[in-house]
């Protein structure tokens, strides 16, 4: 195999290169980035808030959604700002998937990685450095995370914010509620003795004052959004294959199914949650 020296090549001051080519590039393999198995949602998305998100990306294999901002040259404020805002922006038009704020840029300084940390572990955000290296008369890029998302936290951490039954019926709707006692009623053919604890992003589950969130709850207009806490699960993907349930997504982060459960379909699939979340509780409690 033969040595071929590279040249690394500054892109903000190239005559041949630009913003645009490289957006193109990562939209034509965004696999490049090393963020996983990507597709392109979106390029150039107009924002609420005015401006344009370069790149929107979608994981085939979970719930995650990119927000991609690119930057030639250094990292500025100007660029980590709009990373920020258009993140936001994104996760509350679609508010059910996972969103990770992800910045791009040739240099990322000490000064400005510094201050993305500070963002990071309070909302996701991924920082990756970018190179293109030049060998004779052809042109490479090259991408290295610099900054990976911290976890933003467990359980624990989110029960910080407590809330009560009023929050969330503001939130959703007492009909809705009624679904979520629907559900635990279900529950405790598997699990008795639980009650529900209200937290600021979910409802979960406690018992004798201690959470046992096998089973967690957001309620939502219409409907809820039931998480079953399992690995992911062949037997489980063939029940529910069975059914029409809505089934949004497996999220890698949680170890959970997320499913959109309205009236009917609890009523309908009764003897299946049982036994789903009856799976969820003896794994959840090493009783299998």
């Amino acid at each position: 195999m033969k040595y071929a020296k590279a040249e690394i090549i500054s892109l903000k001051n190239s005559t041949e290169y630009n913003e645009k080519w490289v957006q193109e590039k990562i939209g034509h393999d965004p696999s490049i980035i090393g963020l996983g198995n990507l597709v392109v949602k979106s390029s150039e998305r107009i924002q609420v808030s005015g401006g344009r998100l370069d790149l929107l990306l979608d994981d085939l294999e979970s719930n995650q959604r990119y927000e991609i901002e690119i930057q030639l040259g250094k990292t500025d404020e100007s660029h980590i700002i709009r990373t920020i805002e258009y993140w936001d922006n994104e996760r509350k038009r679609y508010p059910e998937k996972n969103h990770c704020a992800v910045i791009i840029a040739e240099d990322i300084t000490s000064r400005f990685l510094n201050v993305i940390s500070l963002f990071n572990g309070r909302m996701p955000i991924i920082a990756i450095q970018m190179k293109a290296l030049k060998i004779d008369d052809t042109i490479s890029l090259f991408f290295t995370k610099v900054l990976d998302v911290i976890s933003m936290g467990d359980e624990e951490e989110f029960e910080k914010e407590t809330t009560d039954r009023e929050y969330w019926e503001n939130q959703s709707s007492k009909e809705i509620l009624r679904l979520v006692d629907s559900v635990l009623a279900i529950s405790k053919e598997s699990a008795p003795g639980f009650q529900l604890k209200y937290n600021k992003y979910y409802i979960g589950m406690t018992k004798d004052g201690m959470s046992k969130n096998f089973i967690t709850f957001v309620p939502r207009k219409n409907s809820i959004i039931l998480n079953i806490k399992y690995e992911s699960n062949q037997e489980f993907d063939d029940l529910l294959k069975e059914t029409d349930i809505d089934i949004m997504s497996y999220d890698k982060q949680w170890n959970q199914y997320r499913l959109r459960l309205n009236e009917s379909d609890i009523k309908k699939y009764e003897n299946l949650l049982i036994k789903l979340i009856d799976k969820a509780y003896k794994r959840y409690m090493n009783l299998d």
